[in-house]
């Protein structure tokens, strides 16, 4: 298989820690494969911000997100719909277990509902504000 060479990357204000462990609490077939800190000698990261992650990197059904943290001097943009990651469930219960998890203290958008030759789509805001498009054929 040819290696991903487009690769979502999601910056955070100081919770890429939780979102990396989050998906991979919770969703199918995820790991995280990198979760590296920031150095304490880091002058970009003051001491007091914490353990926030500087190369994050979580494999999701085969496919690479990449994860990041900002300090609180140059936040990053909030999250919003505009963007989101499209998601393809190999079956109903892949779906189920994928909407239910992003629901859970996150928001819906739409759905789950069929459309056209889709069985069930939904949108959904996780609780990070990560937009999420589950779908199943």
């Amino acid at each position: 298989m040819d290696e991903q060479r487009v690769v979502p990357f999601l910056t955070f204000n100081g919770e890429a820690k939780a979102a990396l462990e989050f998906y991979a609490a919770n969703l199918p077939e995820a790991e995280i494969l990198l979760a590296e800190p920031y150095g304490t000698d880091n002058p970009h990261m003051p001491a007091a911000e914490g353990q926030r992650i500087m190369y994050g990197l979580l494999s999701l059904l085969g496919q690479k997100i990449m994860f990041l943290d900002m300090d609180s001097q140059n936040p990053a943009p909030a999250f919003n719909w505009s963007s989101s990651l499209y998601l393809e469930c190999r079956s109903e219960a892949e779906f189920d277990v994928i909407f239910a998890a992003l629901a859970k203290e996150g928001s819906i958008m739409m759905g789950p509902e069929a459309i056209g030759d889709i069985r069930k789509c939904a949108w959904v805001v996780d609780k990070f504000g990560v937009t999420w498009q589950p779908v199943w054929r």
